[in-house]
């Protein structure tokens, strides 16, 4: 069935191959526990990409948060719009900068013009980004617009762009899209049906 493209193999079991649209992002500790296993090993992977005196833009999300417990180098300055990264790396001795403006409740990020606009000034070596849905026509999407602000404006300031996902947000839209498909590297745990060959997209060891 996956060969036919009928289905998604994921890990644990598989998912009905559909455009399904998600249009609110579920809460946090749901989405922390979704897939756990997969999304740890995209992040220890995604980790290893991380090399001395980079200056890495982190962007909230659960993915992105498996990536933590592997960054070990202290050469490294990271801006994040999550808290909680912020949090977590700074106990690990990290040098951190976090981005200004609101705070939004269900994912912890921070969103909004200043954060924009903070975003502006800095020149990112590499970013690591989280996303909803993937599809070729509308790219990466993401449920709220000034979310996808934030998103869209750092992957702008980034010389490398990393897309860390499962295979689960293939086929997925979202209502705002925050780059083209081709607007970073997809580092995920499958290749699903209809995307082989692409080289953007690396699937995982």
């Amino acid at each position: 069935l996956h060969k036919r493209g009928e289905l998604v193999k994921v890990h644990g079991g598989a998912t009905a191959v559909e455009s399904g649209y998600t249009t609110k992002d579920a809460a946090l500790s749901v989405r922390r526990d979704l897939n756990r296993e997969v999304k740890q090993k995209i992040g220890k992977y995604a980790a290893t990409l991380v090399q001395a005196d980079d200056f890495v833009y982190l962007d909230a999300g659960t993915t992105t948060a498996m990536m933590l417990d592997y960054l070990l180098d202290d050469s490294v300055t990271y801006v994040t719009d999550g808290v909680a990264h912020a949090q977590r790396l700074v106990k690990k001795g990290m040098k951190v900068i976090l981005l200004g403006g609101e705070l939004k409740a269900s994912t912890e990020a921070v969103i909004g013009t200043q954060a924009v606009q903070m975003l502006m000034n800095y020149h990112f070596t590499k970013g690591f980004f989280g996303t909803n849905g993937i599809t070729k026509k509308t790219g990466f999407t993401t449920p709220d617009i000034n979310e996808a602000a934030v998103k869209s404006m750092a992957m702008e300031q980034c010389k490398e762009c990393y897309i860390v996902t499962d295979a689960s947000k293939f086929d997925l839209i979202s209502p705002v899209s925050f780059s083209t498909f081709y607007g970073g590297t997809i580092l995920t745990d499958q290749i699903v049906s209809g995307y082989e060959g692409m080289q953007h997209i690396v699937k995982v060891p």
